[in-house]
């Protein structure tokens, strides 16, 4: 396969993704969605410390050698609503395909909070396998270590511990994507 047909692949790809995400989140898809992360195992057990979190209803991520996820969240504090989110990402290496998936990231402190939603924040490196509905990822970067896995929401079973005042779950929402890649996630935060 050429760069140009790859190029051209992922370019569709990327705009089928961007047109399930133009839609925008209503308030109850992200109550549905801190529902599902307060039922599973592990993560409903920070809701009770956590300084903070960070809720994306909806990441889309696609890639075909080269490859880009989206999604729009809000950001709480002792949970109130105080901004909104974004994250972008961008990966190159072996991956082909495209998944949904929900994701949340708890603030063990308000130093931690105030890292994220003081500009740009990243995450580094990410590696994730991932098979129709059935998932598996672990993260590891500068700011955070997590893993998780999913057949369902409702079934999300998932382990994670603070690092560096962060822990991030995901939960699968759909779709196929085979990986092995290195990529980081950035954020970025408004005030509301």
């Amino acid at each position: 396969m050429t760069i140009k047909t790859m190029q051209r692949w992922l370019g569709t790809l990327l705009l089928a993704v961007g047109a399930l995400l133009a839609v925008p989140a209503h308030a109850d898809e992200y109550d549905d969605t801190i529902a599902i992360f307060r039922k599973a195992e592990e993560s409903g057990k920070f809701f009770k410390n956590a300084y903070g979190y960070a809720v994306f209803p909806t990441i889309g991520k696609g890639g075909i050698g080269i490859g880009g996820a989206y999604g729009k969240g809000r950001v709480y504090e002792k949970g109130k609503v105080i901004g909104d989110t974004s994250m972008t990402q961008l990966s190159v290496g072996f991956q082909l395909g495209g998944q949904g998936f929900s994701q949340i990231i708890f603030f063990e402190n308000a130093e931690a909070l105030k890292l994220f939603t003081k500009g740009d924040f990243e995450f580094g490196a990410e590696a994730s396998a991932v098979a129709i509905t059935l998932g598996a990822s672990a993260k590891a970067g500068s700011s955070g270590a997590s893993a998780g896995a999913s057949a369902v929401p409702d079934k999300a079973k998932v382990v994670g511990a603070y690092n560096r005042g962060m822990a991030v779950f995901t939960v699968v929402k759909g779709g196929l994507m085979y990986e092995a890649t290195l990529a980081g996630q950035k954020f970025s935060f408004t005030k509301r």
